[in-house]
C-alpha cells in the first residue's frame, strides 16, 4: 500500500515540475524541487484524516497554485511549504535561511499563529492576518485559496462538525473573496463544495434534477449549437458554441431569492459563443459582429441585450449577453466573448491587468478599506465590514456627467452618495433616478443614472444604517453618529421622546449612558421605583442644528382653505418643516394630525397657540401639551 502512495506522490510532484518547467529556469527548478524535498522530509511521519501521507496535500496545493492559478516560482514553493511551520518544529527563520526572505514571508502569512488569546476569535484573527498581507502582496492570499480549495475537495474524510465549520468559513469568506478577485472557477468550486457539505440533501437533489434536465434537452440544444457553429464558419469566424449548465449552488440561490422550485428556474444553462483572439479587430467589434449575425438568424428577446464589455462586472468578467428564440420556440441565454475574456474570468487578479480590468480597481479600493479599518480600530465590526466589501454581485450606476460607480447589488442612493464623497452622503436629501424624484433610501438597479440633491440642513439619521450595503456608507454613518453622541452625550427615551425645554429627568444606564425621559414617562417611573439611585438631573439644551418630530392632533369646523391656513402658519409663519399630514372630514367636522419638526417645547407651545387661533379650530393637542 505504501508503495502505491510513493508512486502517487512521485507522479503528483512531477506533474507540478512539468507545469512549471516552461516558466522557470533550470536553476529555479532546482529550488522548486528542493522546497518539495524539504516539505516531504518535514511531513514524513504525518498522515491526513483519510490515512494518506500528509505530503499529498502540499503537493496538491502546489498543483492548484501552478496549474489552475498560474502562480510564480516562490508562490509554488510556498504551496509545498505552507504547513511546515504550523505542523512541524521548523521555524520561519529556518525557511528564510534556506529559501530566502520572499518565500519565508509567504509561508509566514499563511501560517496560523498560535496565541494564548485572540482579539476576536481564532478564525477572525486568521482572516485578518491573511487580508493584511494584501497591503504588500496578493500571492499569499492566492496560496491560501489553493490550500482551501484542496481542503474542500477532500472534506469527505472529516467529521460532520468539522465539515460544517470548514464549509461555513468557505461560504462566508473564501468563496466571496475568490469572486471579488475575479477567480471564477475557484469561486464556483468553493461555493458548490461548501453547499454540498452544508446541505447535502438539497445539493444532491438539485444535481440530480440538473442531470435529468441536461439529458432531456441535449438533442434540442445540440441542434441550436450546431446552427450557431455553422453561422460562425460561414462567416469565417474562428469560434464555437458550447452549452454550460449552471452549478447547484447558483440554482439554489435563484430558487431561494425568487421562492420557486427548480423547474421554474430560468437560465438553468447558457450557451457561450467564444472566438479565437485576433489582433485584426478589437474584441468588442467581433462580439458585436457575432451578435449581428446571430440576430439576423434568430429573433432577439426585447430588452435582453446586456453589454458587459463596457459595463463589466467588478470581478472582471466581460461578455455580451442576450436571449435568442430557438426554432423550438424557446428563449435561450447566449453569451458572446473571446477566449481572452474567458481566461481573464478564470484568473482574475493574477491575469495581466494592463487592459484595466475592474478587479484591479477593486483590489486598490479594498486595500484602502483594510488600511482604513486598521486606522479606525474596528475590531468588533471587522468581519461585518469585510463581508460588506466581498459582495457576491454588483451593479454599475452613473452620475449625470457619466461617471460610473460599481456597487453591491441591492445598494441604495445612500450607498451611491457616500461612494462619491462623505459630504454628499451626509447631506443627501433626495435623488432623481433616471429623471424621477426618489427617496435616498431607494434601491438602485444596474444602469441607473442618479442625481443627488443636497441640503446643509440634512444630516445622518440612525435608520440610514438599515438602508446601506457598502463599507464606505456604514463607516461614514457610524462616524457621524459617534460625533453626534459626543456633542450630545445623552439619549432620548424612544417611548416618551422628550424635547428640550420640557419637564425632564435622566436615568443612568448600566453602560454609563444617560437616557432622558419626560417625567410622566412610564419607563422612568418604573425604573425610579427599582433603581432610584440611577435617577439624575440632566440638562437637555436646545440646539439650532437639531430638530425633533412632534405630532399635533387637531379638530374643528370644516371650511374652505382650513388645511391650507394651518400649513401656511406652520411653514411660513413659524418657519418649521412638515413631515406628514393626515386629515378626514365627516359631517362638516375636520380632524387629523400634522407631524412637523421643532427645536424645543417653547417652539411647540407657540405652534399650538398659533394653530388654535386659526378660524374654525376647536381642539389642538400635541405630545402631552394642550
Amino acid at each position: 500500500m505504501e508503495q502505491n502512495f510513493d508512486l502517487e506522490i512521485q507522479q503528483s510532484a512531477q506533474h507540478v515540475f512539468d507545469v512549471m518547467a516552461p516558466r522557470i529556469t533550470a536553476e529555479e527548478m532546482e529550488q522548486l524541487k528542493d522546497s518539495y524535498e524539504y516539505a516531504r522530509e518535514a511531513h514524513k511521519d504525518q498522515k491526513r484524516k483519510s490515512g494518506h501521507p500528509y505530503i499529498i496535500h502540499p503537493i496538491a496545493v502546489a498543483s492548484i497554485a501552478s496549474e489552475e492559478l498560474k502562480l510564480d516560482l516562490h508562490s509554488v514553493m510556498c504551496a509545498f511549504l505552507h504547513d511546515v511551520v504550523e505542523d512541524t518544529p521548523i521555524t520561519v527563520d529556518e525557511i528564510r535561511q534556506r529559501f530566502g526572505d520572499d518565500v519565508a514571508f509567504l509561508v509566514d502569512v499563511v501560517t496560523k499563529k498560535k496565541k494564548e488569546s485572540y482579539k476576536a476569535s481564532k478564525q477572525v484573527d486568521n482572516f485578518k492576518q491573511l487580508l493584511d498581507s494584501m497591503h504588500y502582496d496578493i500571492r499569499a492570499l492566492m496560496v491560501k485559496l489553493a490550500d482551501r480549495l484542496h481542503n474542500m475537495r477532500t472534506l469527505a474524510s472529516m467529521r460532520p462538525d468539522k465539515q460544517m465549520k470548514i464549509a461555513g468559513e468557505t461560504d462566508y469568506f473564501y468563496a466571496p473573496l475568490a469572486n471579488r478577485l475575479g477567480l471564477f472557477d475557484v469561486k464556483t468550486d468553493l461555493e458548490n463544495l461548501a453547499f454540498k457539505y452544508r446541505c447535502e440533501m438539497e445539493y444532491n437533489d438539485i444535481e440530480r434534477d440538473l442531470h435529468e434536465d441536461e439529458l432531456a434537452n441535449r438533442e434540442r440544444l445540440s441542434i441550436f449549437v450546431e446552427e450557431i457553429d455553422k453561422i460562425l464558419a460561414d462567416n469565417e469566424i474562428n469560434g464555437k458554441a458550447e452549452v454550460f449548465y449552471r452549478r447547484p449552488y447558483s440554482i439554489w440561490r435563484k430558487m431561494k431569492s425568487e421562492n420557486i422550485d427548480l423547474k421554474h428556474v430560468e437560465n438553468r444553462y447558457y450557451i457561450r459563443v467564444t472566438f479565437k483572439d485576433t489582433k485584426d479587430y478589437p474584441e468588442k467589434r467581433i462580439c458585436l459582429r457575432i451578435y449581428s449575425l446571430l440576430t439576423d438568424r434568430f429573433k432577439e428577446k426585447p430588452n435582453s441585450f446586456t453589454n458587459q464589455i463596457d459595463q463589466a462586472k467588478e470581478n472582471a468578467y466581460k461578455c455580451i449577453k442576450l436571449q435568442l428564440l430557438s426554432d423550438e420556440g424557446i428563449w435561450e441565454d447566449v453569451q458572446i466573448c473571446s477566449e481572452h475574456m474567458v481566461a481573464v474570468s478564470k484568473l482574475g487578479c493574477m491575469f495581466d491587468l494592463q487592459d484595466g480590468y475592474n478587479v484591479a480597481s477593486w483590489m486598490k479600493r479594498f486595500k484602502m478599506v483594510l488600511e482604513d479599518m486598521a486606522d479606525q480600530s474596528l475590531e468588533g465590526n471587522y468581519m461585518d465590514s469585510i463581508v460588506s466589501t466581498l459582495y457576491y454581485d454588483d451593479i454599475m450606476v452613473f452620475t449625470p456627467d457619466s461617471r460610473a460607480f460599481i456597487l453591491p447589488k441591492d445598494s441604495t442612493v445612500l450607498d451611491f452618495a457616500f461612494e462619491q464623497d462623505p459630504h454628499i452622503g451626509t447631506h443627501a436629501k433626495y435623488a432623481r433616478i433616471n429623471g424621477h424624484l426618489s427617496s435616498v433610501k431607494t434601491e438602485l438597479q444596474r444602469g441607473d443614472c442618479v442625481e443627488i440633491g443636497l441640503s446643509d440642513a440634512i444630516t445622518v439619521k440612525e435608520d440610514w444604517l438599515e438602508h446601506v450595503q457598502t463599507y464606505n456608507a456604514k463607516r461614514s454613518i457610524h462616524q457621524v453618529l459617534k460625533s453626534m453622541e459626543k456633542d450630545e452625550p445623552i439619549k432620548r427615551c424612544p417611548i416618551c421622546q422628550p424635547i428640550p425645554g420640557g419637564d425632564i429627568i435622566g436615568f443612568r444606564e448600566p453602560n454609563g449612558i444617560i437616557t432622558v425621559h419626560r417625567r410622566s414617562c412610564p419607563a422612568i417611573i418604573e425604573q425610579a421605583s427599582q433603581l432610584g439611585d440611577n435617577v439624575v438631573n440632566v440638562e437637555f439644551k436646545e440646539r439650532a442644528d437639531i430638530q425633533y418630530p412632534v405630532t399635533v392632533a387637531f379638530r374643528g369646523i370644516d371650511r374652505y382653505h382650513l388645511l391650507m391656513d394651518m400649513i401656511e402658519e406652520i411653514t411660513n409663519g413659524l418657519g418649521l418643516s412638515i413631515d406628514s399630514i393626515t386629515t378626514e372630514t365627516k359631517d362638516e367636522i375636520a380632524e387629523g394630525k400634522i407631524t412637523f419638526l421643532v427645536h424645543s417645547v417653547t417652539e411647540l407651545v407657540l405652534a399650538l397657540k398659533k394653530l388654535y387661533e386659526i378660524e374654525g379650530i376647536e381642539e389642538v393637542k400635541g405630545d402631552g401639551i394642550r
